[in-house]
């Protein structure tokens, strides 16, 4: 089949999200182009920049944005365009280890206590209401303070935080699932309840998991530049977001661009991540 119908057809088998996301909406290409960025920033740094981030020029210190640094440079005359790029790798990487906790965590205990009910979901959900009702930020902290600092450590307390948000989620959505004729089949047919939540209610939770792991990260990249704001994030002269945007404070009167650079990379991944959420939550409907 050729032509328009063959091109109908083969949108028809591609899932809703991708078909969502093939639309020419300017608004998703540019949220995608964000993000695509950040990745190779964060993989291959040196493909952005070929600096180094902790090379010193004390000759060149707090220089305006120029051509030669696009980014200007900071109080050691180090090009900050350079440290940010730099500084991707070690926040994406939190975030996406803080995504991985707390969907990992929110799918076991929303699926656990959402399709099994009784006194399971009575204690699971008094749990997750102990979790929601201390801050993020200070449970995040307390979870480094006895892990001890590093990018892996910051990303699972930032995870952590997160589990009991997303359980909420996975939770309704599972007993909604609950209630449908196929798995309400296989519970009367006699298969067990690992088999029943394996074979049907997972596979058809991934459209919620998808949403709220993108809901998460863009979170979670707030949360890791909030924390390396407050010195819990990889110890200097590491490049990290929060980092950076906390050692311009002193000279925001006249170095604006210490502060400016990187708080404005990160509000450019968190709305990019937000916008690409929205399209994927749009799949639930």
């Amino acid at each position: 089949m050729t032509g328009v119908a063959g091109v109908a057809l083969r949108d028809r088998r591609l899932p809703l999200w991708a078909r969502r996301l093939s639309k020419p909406r300017p608004s998703v290409a540019v949220a995608a182009a964000v993000l695509a960025l950040a990745v190779i920033a964060a993989v291959a740094p040196g493909l952005l920049t070929g600096g180094d981030p902790l090379a010193v020029a004390p000759a060149d210190r707090l220089q305006a944005p120029s051509f030669a640094h696009p980014f200007g440079t900071d109080q050691l005359g180090r090009d900050v365009l350079t440290r940010v790029v730099h500084g991707t790798g070690a926040s994406l990487t939190a975030a996406l280890a803080a995504v991985g906790v707390a969907v990992a965590g929110g799918v076991v205990i929303g699926v656990t206590t959402g399709y099994v009910g009784g006194w399971t979901d009575r204690v699971g959900m008094r749990l997750v209401d102990v979790l929601l009702a201390v801050p993020a930020l200070l449970l995040s902290m307390t979870v480094i303070a006895a892990t001890g600092g590093g990018t892996l450590e910051l990303g699972v307390a930032v995870g952590i935080a997160g589990v009991a948000g997303a359980a909420r989620v996975v939770r309704a959505r599972t007993q909604q699932l609950r209630s449908v004729p196929f798995v309400e089949a296989a519970t009367v047919s006699g298969w067990r309840r690992p088999t029943v939540i394996t074979r049907h209610v997972l596979p058809h939770l991934w459209p919620t998991t998808a949403a709220v792991a993108s809901v998460e990260f863009g979170q979670a990249v707030l949360a890791v530049a909030a924390l390396g704001f407050l010195g819990f994030g990889p110890p200097p002269p590491a490049p990290e977001w929060g980092a950076m945007v906390a050692d311009g404070r002193a000279f925001l009167a006249d170095s604006w661009w210490l502060t400016l650079a990187p708080a404005a990379v990160i509000t450019a991944v968190v709305l990019a991540a937000y916008r690409l959420s929205r399209v994927i939550g749009e799949t639930r409907a």
